[in-house]
């Protein structure tokens, strides 16, 4: 299976969409596929061996679209088909003018002598309208048609009866004015009903238009982060070439106040970095040698080289952009409702329509009256804006997201964020810097410093072969004693997920892990004394102290012990002050023995502690909480936190963790910073009530104004049913609901309130 994303042309409503989307899911090789109508785009999931390209996009011509891939986006097309539209609404705009001034005396009643006469003449309106009913209203036509050869409706229906009833209504009123005489009726035309609608209409698409194009403009900042061009290395000379040239592994000269083109590790040289275009993060970082480098962040004060890791697609801002682009896809299920309403929405107006046709004509007799009544529900019903309701505020509010160094995968998971009861936070690397560094060591044997160093040569000989973080920390202090790498790579290597390493070295077997590990192998732990302290004693002293205590055991027996602590991030005790503010249930999970795990949790104000929990264990935990009813959320960055992420209804990475933690997660933050959890979750709250407020309002626009036009308020407000205010209002919804959507652009989390 692939997942393909395709642009497309031709949607006029939500209807359309629906449509499209029905049409690519019957196409035999195609799982699934979904239309996201506020983007104008699909996003199928097919067997290309199956369904290739060209017979979707056949079937996508055939219902009268048209699907192409987004590199083969013509902008000079797009610019082409709005100044199209421009040159249409001008010229429906200067004669909606003309007829609604010429027409003043018919609409108001009133003998009006400062209209010319001839302006309300209803062969010159005839003449005037028929222009911007063929011409300027084309697409309504056009695609009223595609629908009706595919035994379908949607916005373009309504436009075009409704308009078409007002405008051949007027021309026999026009040709034959006695057949409406000898009915007792006066012969009074609409013209201006069905240009002004068809004005109106366009008017609305323009507007709509030019505002979903503001909802991607934080993915089109993104996009335009990326440096043009990079300073290369190569043959001992510094050349600029295309960003696109770049390979893995050239050698980037970066000077002050430029951007770091591609991904890459410091090997030269030393700088701040501004990665807020990135990570949000507004303070610069201090980047060293061996420290990782972010395409398109800007470097700051010094000059350094560094080598290239990541290029094109592969990029930090690349993915951030796919990601992005992914989740702006997608629907929420909130849509589900909405997709429902418009899959039956516009066969529903039409019997409205009809049965206002019927019972008008059937009380009043009033043939002028019972058509405009029509006219009106036709015109002012359209499934636009329920539409646009939910997708316009999942673009906004992700593309919002990745402004702040929030990377939503999903429309799904930026709904289910907001509901979260509880929240569990990994401890390593969470909570903590994920950064351990080992703060004392012991050895049984003798107290002088050379016994010492065979005992840490041996464990850093073994731990060098693993990447568990409390190995790096003994690595890095064999380091300091002065034990030099490389390291020789110990035979029969192993790692016991949540206990310890072990391995042969110089035939020797080494084990470095838990107490409960080593204990359970069988190997002793009293009576081990180093200056007649026992080494239990220093393991219970360590932990009071919030230490994490491994155990080395050489050939079965306990030879040495080190302490290593792990140092909370700073922003940690606020954001779980700020968490449990919001009404969530805070609690902490480690794999670290229960001392350890309670001074780092009174630390930071965590009541709620799962301690000693071993890697499959994890998953568990976050299901407990899910039996107790609660819909949780799971923190972590490591490839032991992958699966507990998965089980979480939402899982939040922290973006500096691994790959496999990343791929797992449903929110991923970018800095590692716990305000990104605080943002995510308030994002996901404003993005909510948003996409709530644009379908209340959709539905009660649809609710009142469908009534209101069909007459209900006639009696007392008879001037409601000029079609011509339907169609403002109509084209006032979709609008509306964009714009309210935009509202999101000025999102800013509130940290630590």
């Amino acid at each position: 299976m692939e997942t393909l994303t395709l642009k497309l042309q031709g949607m006029s409503c939500a209807a359309c969409a629906k449509r499209i989307e029905t049409v690519i899911q019957s196409v035999p090789g195609v799982l699934e596929c979904s239309v996201n109508f506020g983007l104008e785009q699909a996003s199928v999931r097919y067997k290309p061996q199956t369904a290739p390209l060209e017979t979707i996009q056949k079937a996508v011509a055939k219902a009268g679209y048209r699907a192409y891939l987004e590199e083969q986006d013509d902008t000079e097309s797009d610019r082409a088909a709005t100044l199209s539209l421009k040159r249409r609404l001008i010229f429906g705009g200067v004669v909606s003018l003309i007829l609604v001034f010429g027409g003043l005396p018919m609409m108001t009643g009133l003998s009006l002598s400062w209209v010319p006469p001839w302006l309300h003449n209803p062969w010159l309106q005839l003449v005037l309208t028929t222009p911007v009913l063929f011409w300027v209203g084309q697409s309504f036509f056009t695609g009223a048609w595609k629908a009706l050869k595919h035994g379908s409706s949607d916005m373009n229906t309504l436009v075009a009866l409704g308009t078409s009833a007002a405008y051949f209504y007027s021309v026999i009123a026009t040709v034959f004015p006695q057949f409406f005489r000898t009915q007792g009726l006066a012969p009074d035309v609409y013209y201006e009903a069905a240009a002004v609608v068809i004005t109106l209409v366009l008017l609305g698409r323009l507007l709509e238009r030019r505002a979903r194009g503001q909802t991607s403009a934080a993915l089109r900042q993104l996009m335009g982060l990326q440096a043009k061009t990079a300073r290369v290395v190569r043959e001992g000379r510094e050349e600029d070439i295309p960003i696109e040239a770049v390979e893995i592994g050239d050698i980037i000269v970066v000077r002050p106040g430029e951007k770091i083109p591609v991904d890459g590790r410091i090997i030269e040289g030393s700088s701040l970095v501004d990665e807020a275009m990135v990570t949000g993060e507004s303070v610069p970082v201090t980047k060293e040698v061996g420290d990782e480098v972010i395409g398109a962040t800007l470097n700051k004060t010094g000059s350094f080289q560094f080598e290239a890791t990541r290029v094109g697609k592969e990029t930090v801002l690349a993915q951030i952009v796919q990601l992005v682009r992914q989740a702006q896809a997608s629907k929420a299920p909130i849509q589900r409702l909405a997709d429902r309403v418009v899959g039956i929405f516009v066969p529903i107006v039409l019997a409205i329509a009809l049965l206002t046709f019927t019972i008008w004509w059937f009380l009043t007799g009033n043939l002028t009256l019972a058509t405009i009544s029509t006219v009106g529900v036709l015109t002012i019903a359209c499934p636009c804006a329920l539409g646009l309701a939910t997708p316009t505020s999942v673009m906004v509010g992700t593309g919002k997201g990745a402004e702040n160094g929030i990377l939503i995968k999903g429309a799904d998971s930026l709904e289910l964020a907001h509901k979260i009861q509880a929240i569990i936070l990994d401890k390593t690397g969470t909570l903590t810097e994920g950064k351990p560094t080992v703060t004392d060591f012991v050895a049984v044997r003798g107290t002088e410093n050379s016994n010492e160093i065979k005992l840490l040569k041996l464990a850093a000989t073994v731990e060098n072969r693993s990447e568990h973080p409390l190995a790096e920390a003994v690595i890095n202090y064999a380091q300091k004693q002065g034990i030099e790498l490389p390291l020789p790579s110990p035979e029969g290597f192993g790692a016991i997920a949540g206990s310890g390493v072990q391995g042969n070295v110089s035939d020797r077997w080494i084990q470095i892990g838990t107490q409960q590990w080593l204990e359970g192998l069988g190997i002793a732990m009293d009576g081990t004394t180093r200056s007649r302290v026992s080494l239990l004693n220093c393991q219970k002293t360590w932990q009071e102290a919030g230490k994490t205590v491994i155990w080395l055991a050489v050939d079965g027996e306990i030879e040495g012990l080190f302490a290593i602590a792990d140092t909370l991030k700073s922003s940690s005790a606020q954001a779980v002050k700020t968490l449990q503010r919001m009404g969530l249930e805070v609690a902490m999970l480690t794999g670290d023995n229960q001392g350890v795990a309670d001074a780092i949790a009174r630390e930071v104000g965590i009541r709620r502690v799962f301690a000693q929990v071993r890697p499959d264990g994890k998953a568990a935990i976050v299901q407990r909480l899910q039996q107790e009813g609660k819909i949780v959320g799971m923190v972590g960055d490591g490839i032991n936190d992958a699966p507990a992420l998965a089980q979480a209804d939402v899982g939040i990475a922290i973006g500096t963790g691994t790959d496999v933690a990343i791929a797992a997660s449903d929110i991923t933050l970018i800095s590692g910073d716990l305000q990104g959890i605080i943002a995510a979750i308030q994002l996901s709250r404003a993005t909510m009530g948003n996409i709530r407020s644009n379908l209340f309002f959709a539905f009660i626009y649809n609710i009142a104004g469908i009534p209101i036009a069909a007459g209900i308020l006639y009696p007392i407000l008879g001037w409601l049913l000029n079609p011509a205010i339907a169609g403002a209002a109509m084209a006032f919804s979709s609008v509306s609901v964009v714009l309210n959507a935009l509202r999101l652009r000025n999102f800013k989390p509130k940290l630590f309130s």
